[in-house]
């Protein structure tokens, strides 16, 4: 296959909710959206699919399904069969659906803080409550799980854990060990693992992710894991996702709650998954290049020109967790930025506790804007 480059492309004026939220004079480091051109087999894919310009309703190609379960084998170790899987328009809307299959009015789920807001809210939608066990960080800024605090914190009446691995915002990715430790104590207490794996194709050299429910049948059995291809190949307009689950009695369980409420995954988010899983290797290695080369230009910039600031190098994603708790900013971190900065970043108290002082950046975007942004952000701290 020829080699691409990876290009960012000038997405003002193009109704995108990252560039279009904020004033012209505002530089969006927030929403989890690359400023990369999605790959060239994803583009010509859809290209031919508008040419033929029939746009009905699409079954469920077994093309994609046989693709997900090679790169699941390839990439993880992870066997699975094509029947084990469902598609969704979105990982959001699944985890979402399955809390609310799973639990009754005023039981309770269980999560991992500082998370990801849908995450955080997936109680509140649900009707039940949100029982917290939250993440440890570390004097160097990484984060650990207190094993016998997530334990203490299940209830009676405490049915799922939303899992997230790679961990957004913190960027952690689970070891094996841990894993464990956290399956043993859901399958321990009969609480279904919902797994948010969809960053799980973005980790960094030195780390490996594991899905949770390739550690066992039982596990397996026990979990529904949620993938896509939008974070990976920068295509998330496009609402294509699956979801994985070796326990066929839950996931038609599932399939059946969504009838009438998700809807189907359009034609184009088909045509896309099957391009970006097939065609978009080289893209994505050069891809997670490029984010490598940001990720360490963003840890010496703030080394070196913003020591109050403290960053853990995420293992995976490309979205950065900034401790600001340092500046002691009055109003915080996010509205000192973006009003003395111009820098859209994400507010960490949306992320729920352990959140607050905090602000995460979308570091996915050309080495210039980051740069820019970052001059910006010191600026801003030595004038205030």
């Amino acid at each position: 296959m020829k080699r691409e480059s990876i290009t960012t492309v000038n997405r003002r004026g193009t109704d995108s909710v990252k560039w279009g939220l904020y004033g012209d004079d505002v530089l969006p480091l927030w929403v989890a959206d690359m400023d990369f051109q999605s790959p060239a087999a994803v583009i010509d894919a859809l290209q031919e699919r508008v040419a033929h310009g029939v746009f009905g309703y699409p079954l469920h190609p077994q093309e994609l399904r046989e693709l997900v379960v090679s790169r699941m084998q390839e990439r993880y170790g992870w066997k699975i069969s094509p029947k084990d899987m469902i598609f969704i328009p979105g990982v959001v809307p699944g985890f979402n659906l399955t809390c609310q299959l799973l639990t009754k009015l005023g039981e309770s789920l269980l999560i991992q803080p500082p998370v990801y807001p849908p995450i955080l809210n997936a109680a509140e939608k649900a009707g039940v409550r949100n029982i917290r066990a939250e993440l440890v960080r570390q004097p160097d800024g990484s984060y650990t799980v207190d094993f016998d605090a997530l334990e203490a914190a299940i209830e009676a009446d405490t049915r799922c854990l939303i899992f997230c691995n790679p961990h957004n915002p913190v960027g952690k990715v689970y070891t094996r060990t841990e894993l464990e430790r956290i399956a043993d104590i859901c399958l321990k207490h009969k609480l279904t693992i919902i797994s948010d794996e969809i960053h799980s194709d973005l980790v960094f050299k030195g780390s490996q992710h594991i899905p949770i429910a390739s550690l066992s049948d039982e596990v397996a059995k026990n979990t529904v894991t949620l993938i896509a291809p939008s974070k990976t190949f920068n295509i998330a307009g496009l609402s294509c996702a699956l979801m994985i689950c070796t326990n066929h009695e839950l996931l038609k369980k599932i399939e059946n709650a969504s009838h009438g409420l998700l809807g189907d995954v359009n034609v184009l988010g088909l045509t896309a998954a099957i391009a970006a899983y097939r065609d978009g290797g080289d893209w994505l290695a050069q891809t997670m290049q490029v984010l490598k080369g940001n990720l360490d230009y963003l840890s010496n910039f703030i080394q070196k020109s913003l020591p109050e600031i403290k960053m853990h190098k995420p293992d995976a994603t490309y979205l950065a967790w900034l401790d600001c708790r340092e500046l002691a900013l009055e109003e915080g971190p996010y509205k000192f930025f973006l009003k003395k900065a111009k820098v859209a970043l994400n507010f960490g108290d949306d992320f729920g506790e352990g959140g607050q002082g905090f602000v995460r950046l979308n570091f996915g975007c050309s080495r210039e804007l980051l740069s820019e942004a970052l001059e910006r952000m010191e600026k801003a701290v030595r004038e205030r």
